[in-house]
């Protein structure tokens, strides 16, 4: 049976929850990945108004759609960060406050707990989004990374996500990290980290999504064998990354997504470099059951045209595994 193919909704804030769907829909999803920004999944709602979750689903039914999880990026960003003027432009005004930096961690902190306990409202069991990091800025050891400093930021983030991830036991959702530059887990190594940290709890995983780790020079595909028991969600999200050295590279230049000195750039599903084909066998090989959503970034198209594209492109890759080796049957004795 082929897995879902979801549109993740955060890039499409702009447009109603209906009006999205209605689009969605017609481009052939099977569902949605909400994101708790927008009209798309209010937390505090869902938590506080009767009926809310059954008005979001009906909404969704009324074209087709199932929702499998729930996104957010923008507030788990907050938990762990050191606070300053860019996350007010990212931030529920109720989450920012007076924008003091610990205040707001901890608002954040409630809000991604309250997350959880809309999940489960809902009735999905999968929270994908960030984390942040206090060490993000240190990825680079120059001035040279003092003793121990490595080591209390992973402490930082055990600290303030182990309470979190309580909430989450206790409601039955896990939380699946995306694995990004500026969150505590950024390639193999610092996700194997950010597990031990927590001790190796599962109610932490990963959102997977290749796009993250190809232009990085990351084994996206040793990831998935890697965190075989923690995939919890998959993101198709494609890039392109240049093959010969241009006047940026990975660390972008401080260059906008889309510029043409760029050394990689986000782009439409099929028209980058992840091999789509080596990542559906490896997530046969888990058994990864999960949807397939499509997060579509591509500063140089049509955002409708890529969506029904990708859509397009995802189901067509997609396959189930094989049920047994192809030769088996030669062993079968009539």
């Amino acid at each position: 049976m082929a897995r879902p193919v979801t549109l993740f909704t955060g890039q499409w804030a702009d447009l109603s929850l209906e009006t999205i769907a209605e689009k969605a829909s017609s481009w052939g999803y099977d569902g949605l990945e909400l994101a708790c920004w927008g009209d798309h999944f209010n937390v505090q709602k869902a938590l506080s108004e009767d009926g809310y979750c059954e008005q979001r689903k009906e909404l969704l039914a009324k074209y087709d759609l199932k929702v499998w999880s729930v996104s957010n990026h923008l507030v788990g960003q907050a938990v762990c960060d050191p606070i300053d003027k860019r996350h007010k432009e990212i931030l529920p005004g109720r989450i920012w406050g007076d924008g003091e930096p610990e205040q707001v961690r901890q608002r954040a902190a409630e809000e991604i707990k309250d997350t959880a306990r809309a999940a489960a409202k809902l009735g999905v069991d999968v929270v994908n989004g960030f984390t942040g990091s206090s060490i993000w800025s240190k990825m680079y050891s120059f001035p040279p990374n003092t003793p121990g400093l490595i080591d209390e930021g992973f402490e930082d983030f055990a600290n303030r996500w182990n309470p979190i991830l309580d909430v989450f036991d206790d409601v039955g959702v896990r939380f699946g990290l995306e694995v990004h530059p500026t969150e505590i887990a950024f390639d193999i190594v610092t996700a194997e980290r950010a597990i031990d940290a927590l001790d190796g709890r599962k109610a932490f995983g990963f959102n997977y999504d290749p796009s993250h780790m190809g232009y990085q020079g990351v084994d996206y595909i040793q990831f998935i064998r890697e965190f075989s028991d923690r995939i919890y969600h998959a993101h198709m999200k494609d890039v392109w990354w240049s093959s010969e050295t241009r006047r940026s590279g990975v660390f972008g230049g401080h260059l906008e997504f889309g510029d043409v000195d760029r050394y990689w750039d986000f782009v439409s599903i099929g028209r980058g470099r992840i091999d789509f084909e080596r990542v559906v066998r490896a997530l046969n090989r888990i058994q990864y059951d999960g949807p397939l959503s499509v997060e579509w970034e591509d500063s140089g198209m049509d955002r409708e045209f890529g969506a029904e594209e990708s859509c397009r492109y995802v189901k067509n890759i997609d396959f189930p595994a094989a049920e047994g080796a192809f030769d088996s049957a030669f062993s079968e004795n009539d």
